[in-house]
């Protein structure tokens, strides 16, 4: 199979072997920048900048990963808005393409996956795999150890609580947490004047 039409494979939700010496050529490459990203001095925050601009698809401006960053292709299929915040250990499975709104958040060891592999025994035997996007809105925070998994979407300015399996969409504007993930409660204007259960906001 030629590495075109594979690439068009892994965008397009149909079965691929991702064990083909020209896609993993290309994919170690990727990985080369992701190793020169990781291992940057905390003072380095120019060099991780444009790293990140050579390794992701699309990345807004002011947007701070923390090392170590772990993913697939290096965010090669990685679009970021601007704004954006991951702490510690973050990981993209970008075999597929992750979408991500301005100003959104990631706990610490949150993984993003957008590759899985077919039920059939034979298949998975000869590395088959398959890829669904995820798309995650505008100001979404994500709760630490939260696991996104393939074809998720989630909406604007939702809270996913640590923890989570997000196995299905979310909507906007909810709390969300649970194994798999489910709707707790709306939104509301009382989230604007109370936080911490009963702790008033005093800043604005």
């Amino acid at each position: 199979m030629e590495l075109n039409e594979i690439k068009e494979r892994m965008a397009s939700g149909k079965l691929y072997f991702c064990d083909d010496p020209t896609l993993m050529r290309e994919q170690l490459a990727a990985l080369d920048l992701l190793y020169d990203f990781n291992a940057t001095r905390p003072t380095e925050m120019e060099k991780r900048t444009e790293l990140l601009k050579r390794m992701f698809a699309e990345i807004g401006e002011n947007c701070y990963i923390e090392p170590p960053l772990h993913a697939n292709w290096a965010g090669k299929h990685v679009h970021f808005g601007k704004n954006i915040y991951a702490n510690f250990g973050l990981t993209l499975v970008d075999d597929g393409d992750i979408f991500v709104g301005d100003s959104t958040m990631f706990g610490p060891n949150v993984i993003v996956d957008t590759g899985t592999h077919p039920i059939s025994p034979k298949l998975r035997e000869k590395v088959a795999q398959y890829n669904l996007p995820v798309r995650i809105g505008k100001n979404v925070w994500i709760g630490g150890g939260s696991v996104i998994l393939p074809g998720v979407t989630i909406g604007d300015n939702t809270v996913i609580g640590a923890g989570s399996v997000v196995t299905r969409d979310i909507p906007a504007n909810v709390v969300a947490y649970g194994s798999p993930c489910r709707v707790a409660r709306p939104i509301t204007e009382e989230d604007d004047r109370v936080y911490d259960k009963t702790r008033k906001v005093d800043i604005g």
